[in-house]
């Protein structure tokens, strides 16, 4: 990872491991579209990425306008979160490698969810800013 971008804080390094977060993304009037969704952690370079489905309102969205916020609530502990405002990338994902890898995990190919014809992009965020909140009360 470009050691220039913020990084997730070690105190929040577990929230990477969930299997949802919340993203936030502007549709065309402006207003914005949030939605749940499956996500991947890439260890290496510490940037979260997902697989979409090219014919969903939040694939359009971010092909419009890549600005993107992920946030992802500690199931355990509501009070803390973590926030991620970034710059989405959106590649291809012809052969759907990217499908499987991101779905292994939530025990299936994320392709399979698709139609017949439907093509997948994978979505790297660029992290702007992290923000890593413990509100947790004393």
């Amino acid at each position: 990872m470009t050691s220039d971008l913020p990084v997730v804080p070690e105190s929040h390094r577990d929230l990477t491991r969930l299997l949802t977060a919340t993203l936030a993304t502007t549709m065309p009037d402006g207003s914005i579209q949030v939605t749940a969704i499956a996500f991947h952690f890439d260890e290496e370079s510490g940037l979260f990425q997902i697989s979409l489905n090219d014919s969903r309102q939040k694939a359009r969205n971010l092909r419009r306008d890549p600005s993107a916020t992920l946030f992802v609530i500690d199931p355990e502990n509501k009070y803390r979160t973590l926030e991620v405002r970034a710059r989405a990338l959106v590649e291809p994902d012809p052969d759907f490698a990217f499908a499987a890898l991101a779905g292994a995990r939530y025990g299936h190919d994320f392709h399979d969810l698709d139609g017949p014809g439907e093509t997948r992009s994978k979505v790297t965020f660029v992290p702007r800013r992290i923000v890593a909140t413990d509100l947790t009360p004393a």
